[in-house]
């Protein structure tokens, strides 16, 4: 077995100072604008309450949100901080240490959060993504056409994210899974190993994938391995007892965000800038990255194929190949998986 693993952080390791997984580079509502956005559903000036949320630099309506200031707006009185985490390894050691209520992650990071030894208690409260074409296999070598072409190299992802599992399902279906190097960089560091040749070939997430692609070439996507029976999402999680002490805030915040979503499709220019303002690039390239993911209402969400049901069955899925594959050391209860999403708030959100 040649891969190579950074252990799994235990739950007494993330009390950790999380000052090396928090980047705070942007103002907390900056905009790109500068205009108010009015709020699409009515103002709640009674909730007061401190919330602590975590994003990703991932073009998705969560950016559309952050930049816009419509949360603000829509809870004028609320104590609200965003923080920038690289990936949804810094976040689930964020929960752990008991110091962010909302954020960012991937299906695969929720699901190993919730799996031994973790056995973090969190609900999955809407889903900002179905990640395709996004999160893709990108490989230097040009003589390289295939995942199974990458037998002995060493190979980049960050640890426990969607792109992560979406890896190994694809070298499982290789026949390739034991006899490559795997090395666990977080996407700005696998930036820095590409140029200096650290590695051949990663798995990653949009706009990395974007600096990779310009002198490597895409082997298999995420797309491709959610074919295979592997979908893979981003998700808001929430600690649970955060969820249930603040039901009306979910229920605005995922308002908010389903505005978000109809933003997308109705002015996909406007969203975009708000996105580009965010991550710093050419609106035309967000729109590109757009391109690879499917976004859900909350009408849709609330149904079967999502936090009504099938999402719990889907984390759980990942689960059990996530231990096969020693990625976890062992299984919650069924119930903890099939009961963690949350479709109250997308139920209200989407009948409005």
């Amino acid at each position: 077995m040649k891969r190579t693993f950074v252990a799994v952080a235990t739950a007494a390791a993330m009390t950790v100072a999380l000052a090396g997984c928090v980047e705070s580079g942007r103002e907390d509502q900056s905009r790109a604008t500068g205009e108010t956005v009015a709020c699409p559903v009515a103002v709640d000036e009674t909730y007061t309450g401190t919330v602590r949320i975590g994003y990703q630099d991932i073009p998705n309506g969560d950016l559309i949100v952050k930049d816009t200031g419509v949360l603000r707006t829509c809870l004028p009185n609320a104590n609200i901080t965003w923080s920038r985490f690289a990936s949804g390894a810094t976040v689930i050691q964020a929960f752990g240490a008991n110091s962010l209520d909302l954020g960012l992650l991937g299906s695969a990071a929720a699901a190993r959060a919730i799996s031994a030894p973790l056995h973090l208690d969190l609900k999955v409260v809407w889903v900002h993504d179905v990640i395709g074409a996004a999160e893709s296999l990108v490989v230097k070598d040009p003589a390289i056409t295939s995942v199974a072409g990458l037998r002995g190299k060493k190979i980049a992802v960050p640890f426990a994210s969607t792109s992560h599992y979406s890896l190994l399902g694809a070298l499982q279906a290789a026949g390739i899974d034991r006899e490559v190097t795997l090395v666990n960089l977080q996407p700005d560091a696998i930036l820095g190993a590409w140029r200096d040749s650290g590695i051949d070939a990663a798995f990653i997430w949009e706009p990395t994938l974007s600096e990779l692609t310009r002198n490597g070439h895409v082997v298999t996507t995420a797309a491709d391995t959610a074919k295979a029976g592997k979908p893979t999402f981003d998700l808001a999680g929430a600690r649970a007892d955060f969820v249930a002490a603040n039901p009306t805030f979910f229920e605005v915040w995922t308002a908010v965000q389903n505005w978000a979503v109809r933003q997308l499709s109705s002015d996909p220019e406007g969203a975009a800038t708000h996105i580009a303002a965010q991550l710093g690039i050419p609106v035309t390239e967000v729109r590109k990255q757009l391109a690879g993911y499917v976004f859900v209402d909350a009408a849709a969400q609330a149904g079967t194929a999502y936090l009504g049901r099938q999402l719990g069955a889907d984390l759980q899925s990942s689960a059990q190949f996530l231990l096969s594959q020693g990625e976890v050391q062992g299984l919650a209860a069924p119930e903890k998986y099939t009961g963690a999403p949350y479709a109250e708030a997308a139920t209200v959100a989407g009948g409005r």
